[in-house]
């Protein structure tokens, strides 16, 4: 207010000044008209001007003592305002020093040492103007919980750099203690919606007695409506092998902490179960419509398992054993159709496997190209001919000249990609993991061919998805649809072989993960003519390599009594060639039931995992961002050292054990 008092009285002044000059150039007009009056308008002038300075210094004394009286009335107001405020208020610096409180705030926390709580508020705020002063904005807004209470903290700071003391922080603390519980309680309310469904149902059902089945039903219903009313929801059997459930979030902590429990239970009949739950969307339909999405995920796993979908994360549960095959011929044939008339109506077709590419994509890759150039299109595959895993493939396959320009790099593909190209993603369903993921974006058609359970961050826009579980290898899926394809394809040597190693690769010489359909590809191969030595020979290591993986399995360490952990010091390209097969000795040795091998190239860190069955590998590693099989899985770890990656690793496993408790 005193800031506009010296305005108010210029203007007065100003006004004053113009009325005078007015009244002069009347009385100077009437002087010249008429001389005689010239005495006179100099004495009116005279007397006007006086006057005029009499009002003005009165009206300015009035209009002072007038702005002055209303200025002390509201600074007292504001002080008073600010000393009764009805929150408690605080003025501190962000040193942490106190400088003013009011009796609300020395009443709200008299029972409380609340210095503690100011001296950590304190560096929160001064932290935060720090990041504020770029803005240009000095509203502070924070939210703390003190002796079970929420507060909302607003306010604004002063820049006391004059002074040399930082900042000065004037604060208000708003109870929001019952908005928050409201606001919880809203939430705590909202839907979620669960599908459960029993996996194989039809299949194992077949195998039992009249009398045992309806037993078996009976129980595994009761089983599930057991465990469903614990959470006060509601169940609805949909079908015989399929149930939908409603219950409110709040739940969702108790699901969590109870593991899914009747997972085991239903095992106890001799039955699993697959479980999708979700609370995204703003309708139960779209809740629905997530949880569906979520099952295919948990079915595309190999199922008996859990997965609960809460702000854009997958958390599973579960899973822990192997998969026992259940595919059926049916399918293959239907995919292998389905295939076929996509080619058909492609303008031409990339093959595109993962990154540094191993026996069992490239395999899979060439029996791919084989069906997609019988049905004459112009067809590529996307590799890194420098791979360290396929040297030894390299030179066979450098004496074929058909594939001299098939094989290309990703930049290549790049320029000669289309919105017509079919691109085939073979032995991987990641996005993270192709060659390139900039590929994906540039067409409208993918399909994915893979046996890796599934993991969250798959390929979302797949118009047609061939992802079996309980196959062997990708090698070996495809393997199958070259069989069941209506056009005769015939493969040529090398492609025969290429699949055949990629089985051998990924069954370990048909030892893990071997199944009738695994030895039905195997021998629809040899038909075909491969030479059993010379795929043999792509697998064999030098004496040098064999004395880095006899170094590495000599310095394993273990872990949780059974679990050999190793690292690879050397900083060659052949990093995750050499681990994957000294985790592979490493399982050879008595009492070892899991390994992990871990190497750096570049700035990754490569982690193999295997094991023999006992203990889920691809759990333990899905943690680190990798993914793979029950008994053999892979994962790259960037930012981390390897002794920090070691350590992480150890703790993921300790973890694993500690859910399974």
């Amino acid at each position: 207010m005193q800031n506009n008092s010296p305005k108010i009285l210029e203007t007065l002044v100003s006004k004053t000044k113009i009325y005078l000059a007015i009244i002069f150039i009347l009385l100077v007009y009437i002087c010249i008209k008429t001389t005689y009056m010239i005495l006179p308008s100099i004495g009116i002038f005279l007397f006007i001007v006086l006057y005029s300075c009499y009002t003005n210094n009165k009206r300015k004394s009035e209009i002072s003592e007038t702005l002055q009286e209303l200025t002390l009335t509201v600074d007292s107001t504001a002080k008073t305002s600010l000393i009764n405020s009805p929150f408690p208020l605080v003025i501190l610096e962000t040193n942490g020093n106190v400088i003013w409180r009011s009796s609300k705030f020395a009443s709200e926390f008299a029972n409380i040492d609340i210095n503690t709580y100011i001296k950590e508020l304190s560096i929160d705020i001064k932290n935060e103007i720090e990041k504020k002063q770029k803005k240009n904005n000095q509203d502070i807004i924070k939210q703390i919980e003190i002796d079970h209470k929420i507060y909302r903290i607003v306010g604004k700071y002063v820049n006391l750099k004059k002074s040399k003391k930082g900042y000065m922080v004037i604060l208000y603390f708003i109870d929001d203690t019952e908005k928050e519980k409201l606001k919880k309680e809203y939430q705590d309310s909202k839907t979620c919606v669960g599908i459960i469904m029993v996996d194989n149902y039809e299949e194992t059902i077949q195998r039992l007695e009249t009398e045992e089945k309806l037993q078996v039903i009976a129980k595994i219903d009761q089983y599930i409506y057991e465990w469903t009313d614990q959470m006060n929801g509601v169940l609805i059997k949909t079908e015989k092998d399929r149930y939908i459930y409603f219950f409110e979030q709040r739940y969702l902590e108790m699901l969590k902490e109870d593991k899914f429990s009747i997972l085991d239970k239903i095992k106890e009949i001799q039955f699993t179960l697959s479980i999708a739950i979700s609370n995204e969307g703003n309708t139960d339909k779209e809740k629905y419509r997530s949880a569906q999405a979520s099952m295919d995920i948990v079915l595309g796993r190999g199922g008996d398992q859990a997965v609960i979908r809460q702000n854009d994360i997958y958390k599973f549960f579960g899973g822990r054993v192997q998969e026992v095959e259940k595919r059926t011929k049916v399918k293959a044939r239907i995919v292998a159709h389905a295939l076929e008339n996509l080619i058909k109506e492609s303008k031409k077709v990339m093959i595109m496997g993962h990154t540094n590419p191993d026996m069992d994509c490239v395999g899979a890759s060439l029996g791919i190209y084989r069906l997609a150039k019988t049905l004459e299109k112009n067809t590529y595959i996307i590799m890194d001919k420098k791979a360290s895993a396929l040297e030894a493939f390299q030179k066979s396959i450098e004496k074929e000249e058909e594939y001299e320009d098939v094989i290309i790099n990703k930049e290549v593909a790049l320029e000669n990609v289309d919105k017509e190209t079919l691109v085939v993603v073979v032995d991987t369903h990641k996005l993270n993991y192709v060659e390139s993921e900039e590929l994906l974006e540039k067409v409208k058609q993918i399909v994915i061919i893979d046996h890796h359970r599934r993991s969250a961050d798959f390929i979302e826009n797949a118009t047609l998805t061939f992802q079996e579980v309980y196959a062997s290898s990708a090698a070996e899926l495809v393997t199958e649809l070259i069989q069941y394809a209506e056009e005769k394809i015939e493969l040529k040597t090398i492609e025969a072989e290429s699949l055949y190693a990629g089985i051998m690769m990924d069954t370990k010489n048909f030892t893990f993960k071997t199944g009738v359909r695994t030895f039905e590809a195997a021998a629809y191969l040899r038909k075909c003519g491969i030479d059993i030595i010379r795929v043999k020979k792509w697998f064999q290591s030098d004496l040098e390599s064999f004395n880095k993986i006899a170094q590495i399995v000599g310095k394993a360490e273990i872990v949780n009594h059974t679990i050999a952990i190793s690292t690879y010091e050397e900083k060659a390209k052949d990093v995750n060639v050499v681990c994957a097969k000294a985790a592979d000795e490493l399982l050879t040795i008595s009492n070892i039931t899991a390994s992990f091998v871990m190497g750096q190239l570049g700035d990754k860190i490569y982690i193999s995992g295997r094991s023999i069955g006992d203990i889920n590998v691809q759990v333990i590693l899905e943690k680190l961002g990798g993914g793979g099989h029950i008994t053999l899985a892979g994962a790259q770890v960037e930012g981390m050292t390897i002794e920090e990656t070691k350590q992480e690793l150890i703790n993921r496993i300790n973890e694993y054990f500690s859910e399974i408790e």
